[in-house]
């Protein structure tokens, strides 16, 4: 199912059941998995390593060189899971040897139209980022975030998972588990409340969580003074446990 207008490389990998659209170019050292559809127009360019079930939207520019100025032509690469949605005018960028050479992103995320991610981002699962949302190189984002649109987020920032960030922002500093951020800059606008009960967490779980947000955000606390505090919960809770850990590994800081 490659229309005659396509271009694919000799050496390119296609798995079973991939569709390629009309002028679309993939390029040699592209390995693209079962069931993925390609729409008319879309670049994909190597090395990259494409899962099975994506979807791939017109105009959209995969696993390009980056657009860093000391890359200087190293085979780096991207890695794509599985079920992915990608849109119009998306673009990423493949890894730079300062980091670990590699762009990878998860499986089951929508990426809306014009969404940017850059070279050696690192993207969990279920994650969605809304139209122009744009990460610079070295950003992690974790399963279930959500960034608004026109995002934008500053390199080697971290967003942690199910956080949140409203249309425009800008984010300077990391974003801890289950935060909503708003603002340029932006600053922490409460706890992603409606996001906890969708998936399913526990009511222990969510009032662990508040807690938690209310020791570091509502107390005036100093960060050890918070962490200090809330000790108890995270020994008993793994999601809590999870932001402290986060907290503990942030080289940036966390936004407050």
């Amino acid at each position: 199912m490659i229309d005659k207008l396509a271009f694919v490389h000799p050496d390119a990998k296609i798995g079973n059941n991939v569709t390629i659209g009309p002028w679309s170019y993939i390029g040699a050292d592209v390995e693209i998995g079962d069931d993925t559809w390609v729409s008319s127009h879309v670049v994909i360019k190597g090395p990259s390593v494409i899962g099975k079930g994506n979807r791939f939207f017109q105009f959209s520019s995969i696993g390009e060189e980056c657009q860093d100025k000391k890359y200087a032509g190293e085979p780096t690469t991207l890695i794509m899971g599985d079920n992915n949605i990608v849109r119009e005018n998306v673009t990423i960028h493949r890894g730079t040897i300062q980091d670990n050479s590699e762009t990878r992103i998860g499986s089951n995320n929508l990426l809306m139209a014009y969404v940017h991610i850059a070279h050696d981002c690192v993207l969990g699962d279920n994650i969605i980022m809304a139209n122009n949302a744009s990460i610079a190189g070295h950003v992690h984002v974790g399963d279930w975030a959500i960034l608004g649109g026109m995002t934008g987020v500053h390199q080697f920032v971290h967003i942690g998972a199910h956080a949140f960030t409203a249309g425009s922002s800008t984010i300077f500093q990391d974003v801890p588990p289950f935060v909503m951020a708003a603002g340029s800059p932006a600053i922490p606008r409460g706890l992603n409340a409606e996001g906890l009960k969708r998936r399913g967490f526990t009511k222990e779980t969510q009032h662990a969580i508040r807690r938690t947000y209310k020791s570091l955000y509502r107390k005036n606390l100093t960060i050890e003074e918070a962490l200090a505090e809330i000790t108890e919960d995270a020994e008993s809770d793994e999601y809590v446990k999870g932001m402290v850990d986060f907290i503990n590994g942030s080289s940036r800081g966390i936004i407050r």
